[in-house]
């Protein structure tokens, strides 16, 4: 996808949550964690998989978020979609309160608030029906049924997969099933769409599409969507990737589109490290590895920037020996 067309899609995607909102004014803090904690137990043995991990994601944007296996980016996704309960913190999406939410209303949060596509294809659409009736089957359990089979249509042709509406799952490619999961995930027209590593068992051409579908439902539905990925294909083609790493974010790439002096459209890349709201900052490993950071480090505050450099080791005083010609202690 070239430069020009992903700033109109970002731009596409603003218009159209600002629309559903109701206003510019109401994009801010769609999704919101402060301080999240998630402790699992397993065989009497505490897994700490998020530690105090802060994230604001404003309406709109189409997010990724990438880290190493462990690193705890799945668990907030499962987290943000109703899958799982937090242990400490606060997390909210488009206002609701993912702590204090009992088991009926967590239930209608899935079904109405957010969509979520799984990696596996078989996970996201019922094998016995045909992609129409994958899509329509949100919507008739959630008892809307008035232009359901036109929506269905409407949302498979947004992908380009109408010919597959009379399909079912096994008549179709991985692309294909992939690409009919977005539009089941978005028939109920959430406010946001949650991916799990969606093109994990795709060749590069086929995860383009899917990607290309993710990118469609942004820009024209306005709905807000956050991917969890490996893919760094997929991470170069969002506006802002977050990488998470210990259970916290570490780091932040951000992608802004500008206009050169010849009047062409150039995609800037800057990335971040993230300071949380204690004022705690990751940095890369290939800067403590380059650097030997151990244990400790030097801070020195300068007029516009702070340097890290590494600490020299400092003997207590009691090990320091006497200079020549100087009486010991």
């Amino acid at each position: 996808m070239d430069v020009p067309n992903l700033a109109a899609l970002q731009e596409r995607a603003r218009q159209q949550a600002a629309a559903r909102a109701g206003g510019a004014d109401r994009l801010r803090a769609h999704i919101v964690c402060d301080g999240l904690v998630r402790i699992f137990k397993a065989d009497g043995v505490e897994v700490v998989a998020l530690q105090g991990l802060d994230l604001v994601v404003d309406r709109g944007e189409l997010l990724a978020f990438v880290g190493a296996s462990g690193s705890g980016k799945s668990t907030l996704l499962n987290i943000l979609a109703g899958l799982d309960v937090p242990t400490a913190g606060s997390a909210t999406v488009a206002g609701h309160d993912l702590l204090n939410m009992s088991a009926r209303r967590r239930l209608q949060y899935r079904r109405r608030v957010v969509g979520f596509i799984w990696q596996q294809a078989s996970r996201n659409l019922v094998p016995y029906l045909t992609a129409a009736e994958n899509v329509a089957l949100p919507m008739r359990l959630a008892g809307r049924r008035r232009t359901v089979r036109c929506r269905a249509m409407d949302l498979l042709g947004m992908i380009g997969v109408e010919h597959c509406a009379g399909r079912r799952p096994d008549q179709m490619s991985g692309g294909e099933q992939q690409r009919t999961a977005v539009a089941v995930a978005v028939a109920n027209d959430p406010e946001v769409l949650f991916a799990d590593e969606p093109t994990g068992e795709l060749d590069e051409a086929t995860a383009a599409e899917v990607f290309a579908a993710l990118h469609t439902m942004n820009a024209e539905l306005g709905v807000t969507v956050v991917v969890v990925t490996h893919d760094q294909a997929v991470s170069g083609q969002v506006r802002r990737t977050v990488a998470i790493r210990d259970g916290r974010t570490a780091a932040e790439v951000r992608r802004t589109a500008r206009t050169t002096a010849d009047g062409a459209t150039e995609l800037v890349t800057e990335e971040y490290a993230v300071l949380d709201r204690v004022g705690r900052v990751q940095l890369p490993r290939s800067y403590v590895d380059e650097l030997e950071l151990r244990d400790r480090v030097k801070l020195t505050l300068e007029p516009d920037h702070v340097e890290v450099r590494p600490a020299h080791e400092v003997r207590p005083a009691h090990e320091v020996r006497p200079a020549d010609g100087e009486a010991g202690a």
